[in-house]
């Protein structure tokens, strides 16, 4: 029996959708096909950082002591970002998912820009704005001035604002005007956290899966996930990803080029980026102007609502043989 803790919860604003894909996860290992294979444990990790084994409170150094891998269930800070890999591996754990600087470079959206244009994917013209310290910067209301208008005079509208270090679209928005870039400003220099602005290019929005050594692959890619938003929404974001709003079609509706050319891309950035495991890679389709690269999700979620299961069932395939083959990739990990 091989005994695997399910780590979700964690200390980001994503605790809520980790809970989920953790409980999803958990469900499958003690479901009928994998149960005789596995013992699954639950290790929550709560808002304020402390850990706990089924209910238990728990000291993460003896994780080594009580399991035999770790299945990362984590989303957003700590879980996203290369620290808790960093732990894990400083504590010898096994865990499925990328390693540290994978995951570091990965989490922050301008050094996964800057890799894509390195390896020759397009990506949205971007420009990066750091932390606001007021030392430096000055009074809130000109710094968000200064900031919007400096956009405007370099990249025509509309944008797409977001933060530079955070996943299930939070804090996304979506400016069309100089005064909708001072309100995101405003709430910038309030965030701890830098901002990434880019061109907003309108397109069909598309996902794409890869797990490694899949079904006699080195890198299968999944069908890509064609996601229509409600009309009322302007881009895909936390409540249209979760409350069932949007219409996920998979395989998606594109052309035999576009979908080659998808799986092409997502392939490459799972190699380029030094990931592990599997990952899901987000990109625009446009008729006129190509495929754009927007991120790439480290670890996906894997709630009833997200892209990874709905891309498994179009194969013919599952999350219990999904959650098998990863388990046994990162049993395999050194």
């Amino acid at each position: 029996m091989i005994i695997v803790g399910v780590v979700r919860g964690g200390i980001s604003p994503e605790y809520k959708v980790s809970l989920d894909t953790g409980g999803s996860v958990l469900s499958h290992l003690r479901g009928h096909k994998l149960n005789d294979k596995y013992k699954a444990l639950d290790i929550l990790i709560d808002r304020e950082g402390a850990w706990h084994i089924n209910g238990m409170p728990l000291d993460p150094h003896q994780l080594i002591h009580k399991v035999d891998v770790v299945w990362n269930a984590l989303h957003g800070d700590y879980g996203e970002d290369g620290k808790i890999q960093q732990l894990f591996g400083e504590l010898g754990v096994r865990y499925t998912g990328s390693g540290a600087f994978a995951s570091a470079v990965g989490y922050n959206k301008a050094l996964t820009k800057q890799r894509f244009s390195q390896f020759g994917i397009r990506t949205p013209k971007h420009m990066l704005f750091p932390v606001y310290m007021p030392d430096i910067d000055g009074e809130v209301n000109i710094y968000a001035q200064r900031c919007a208008l400096h956009v405007l005079r370099n990249m025509p509208p509309s944008w797409v604002t977001k933060p530079v270090s955070a996943g299930s679209s939070i804090g996304i928005h979506v400016c069309h005007t100089m005064d909708d870039l001072i309100r995101v400003f405003h709430e910038h220099a309030h965030s701890k956290m830098g901002l990434l602005v880019e061109e907003l290019i309108n397109g069909k929005e598309a996902s794409v899966g890869v797990i490694e050594g899949f079904r006699g692959e080195d890198h299968y890619s999944l069908p890509p996930v064609e996601i229509r938003i409600p009309k009322k929404k302007s881009f895909f974001d936390y409540e249209a990803k979760y409350s069932g709003q949007s219409e996920e079609v998979c395989p998606g509706n594109f052309t035999h080029d576009e979908k080659a050319e998808l799986s092409r891309l997502a392939k490459l950035i799972h190699k380029e980026l030094g990931l592990a495991h599997y990952s899901r890679s987000d990109f625009i389709v446009t008729r006129e102007r190509g495929i754009y690269a927007l991120e790439v999700n480290t670890l996906p979620g894997l709630t009833d609502q997200s892209l990874t299961p709905r891309a498994l069932y179009a194969i013919g395939s599952n999350m219990a043989e999904f959650i098998d083959h990863v388990l046994g990739l990162a049993l395999e990990r050194k």
